[in-house]
């Protein structure tokens, strides 16, 4: 059973006599580990009814590219055969044009019973959930299941990673071994095959069959500039990702996932962002991996380590994993601004206002940030990591938004900077984990450092010499820079 505490009712309609009951697929776009999947399939079994599984990809949503579009559609061919299970229909629809999708999800919902979606909350989903919403007259239900802590069980935004450490280790472990089902359909639907609606094919064909038909991603008003990766999206992919680094790196965490070059990190967020894997997948695979046998240490301290009880690389990828990652979760479920400048804790806001008058040693436009023109060439190689690979390293990350800050007119600027490169070329962008880290260079879950410096103020300071002496970076300046021989 799904908990009641991870369901949201998200109108008054009524469940009603239907055809089907219609999963409308939106984040956790996946059919393994799905607490929303598995909600629909539970309405399913007591109705007796068929599930249609609807998963679309529109052409009008902020930042969209070919680049993000191959990889949900890599996860859309993943789901045409996970979803090729009797008592199951799966509608995967590509948006040709602005507009063109418009009318679909109501004509799949009048003949629906319920309609269960995913409770996601960042980007525009939310906006665009509730606006469907008000137009059905059938009972919605938006169905969470971003990460291990439901988003209803915390009533606000923690500021720091240390005191939502702390709740976790003190509220945890009663959501800890309720987990979405592993592999739904081991247990068959045992329901009719549900039947789409009369005449929707001509007006809206299933992606493939446009694709089939001669459509092509080059043919959308998207943005075609930022080009597909050779990572492949999609859940087949995601779970090879998850073996692999369980098996092949997870020992080296803690030693090498500062190093940009022998990179023994995760590479998981763009998975966790689209919903080709699920944290609840991830957590226990790694756990698995350590024998751990479910004993956690009662209350907590907040420390980062030690209170799993598992190996030290396992700890640390776990307080990457449940705090880093789900501290963002919990601020986008409780700050509809967490987005905006005004969100910054009042300390940064103030130490930022009282230096931005500050004279900057270089200032750079948006496109220069964007074509790696700057005077730094380690800013300029991760920058055209991110542009090529649609990643960066996670360390080499947080100095590209530091430098960011220091080479802006103003901090307002540099924060629509960093959320524009960030949102338009990194495939796990537009992602509550994504504005965490890019806060964070502005002082979000972080405190006052001394000394006091220009355009910084008291905002944590990086540099690229420091850095390099922390990390190795020759290699990687000849993989992504041009001069190596700087540092």
């Amino acid at each position: 059973m799904v908990p009641d505490l991870r369901i949201r009712r998200a109108n008054d309609q009524p469940i009603r006599p239907g055809a089907y009951v219609l999963y409308w697929m939106v984040a956790a776009r996946r059919a393994h580990a799905n607490y929303a999947l598995d909600r629909a399939l539970e309405h399913a079994r007591t109705l007796g009814l068929g599930v249609v599984v609807f998963e679309p990809l529109r052409v009008a949503y902020p930042w969209a590219s070919t680049r993000l579009h191959q990889f949900v559609l890599d996860g859309m061919r993943d789901n045409q055969q996970a979803f090729a299970v009797p008592g199951v229909t799966y509608l995967p629809y590509l948006e040709p044009a602005p507009g063109a999708g418009a009318g679909l999800l109501e004509a799949l919902a009048a003949a629906a019973a319920v309609v269960v979606t995913d409770d996601f909350p960042c980007f525009f989903l939310p906006r665009m959930v509730a606006a469907a919403v008000a137009r059905l007259p059938v009972a919605v239900e938006a169905v969470d299941g971003n990460g291990l802590i439901p988003l209803r069980a915390t009533d606000h935004a923690y500021p720091t990673a240390y005191a939502f450490r702390r709740h976790i280790q003190t509220s945890l472990q009663p959501h800890l071994f309720t987990r979405p089902v592993p592999e739904p359909f081991d247990d068959p639907l045992n329901t009719p095959q549900p039947a789409l609606p009369a005449g929707l094919e001509p007006r809206w064909p299933d992606a493939f069959s446009w694709l089939d038909r001669g459509g092509s991603l080059a043919s959308l008003p998207i943005d075609q500039g930022v080009a597909p990766v050779a990572l492949r999206g999609g859940a087949v992919a995601g779970r090879a990702r998850l073996a692999a680094f369980v098996e092949q790196r997870l020992t080296r965490y803690v030693d090498g996932r500062n190093d940009p070059v022998d990179d023994v990190t995760s590479g998981l967020s763009p998975y966790l962002h689209f919903g080709h894997v699920s944290a609840h997948e991830v957590f226990h695979r790694v756990m698995h991996s350590q024998g751990w046998l479910g004993h956690l240490p009662p209350g907590g301290r907040g420390a980062r380590e030690g209170w799993w009880g598992v190996s030290p690389a396992a700890e640390s990828f776990l307080d990457q994993l449940v705090t880093w990652r789900e501290v963002g979760v919990n601020m986008c479920a409780h700050r509809a601004d967490h987005d905006q400048y005004v969100s910054l804790p009042a300390w940064a806001q103030a130490t930022l206002a009282r230096h931005a008058d500050d004279p900057r040693e270089a200032v750079y436009t948006r496109d220069e940030f964007a074509g790696a023109r700057t005077h730094d060439p380690l800013w300029n190689a991760a920058q055209r990591q991110l542009t090529r690979e649609g990643r960066m390293h996670n360390y080499l990350r947080m100095l590209w938004g530091k430098k960011i800050l220091q080479w802006s007119a103003t901090p307002e600027d540099a924060l629509h900077t960093m959320i524009d490169l960030n949102n338009r070329y990194a495939l796990d962008g537009r992602d509550p984990n994504s504005y965490s880290g890019i806060f964070w260079t502005l002082g979000r879950y972080d405190r006052p450092w001394g000394p006091e410096r220009e355009v910084f103020g008291t905002i944590r300071y990086m540099s690229s010499e420091n850095t390099a002496r922390k990390v190795r970076v020759k290699e990687y300046l000849a993989r992504y820079g041009d001069s190596p021989s700087l540092f």
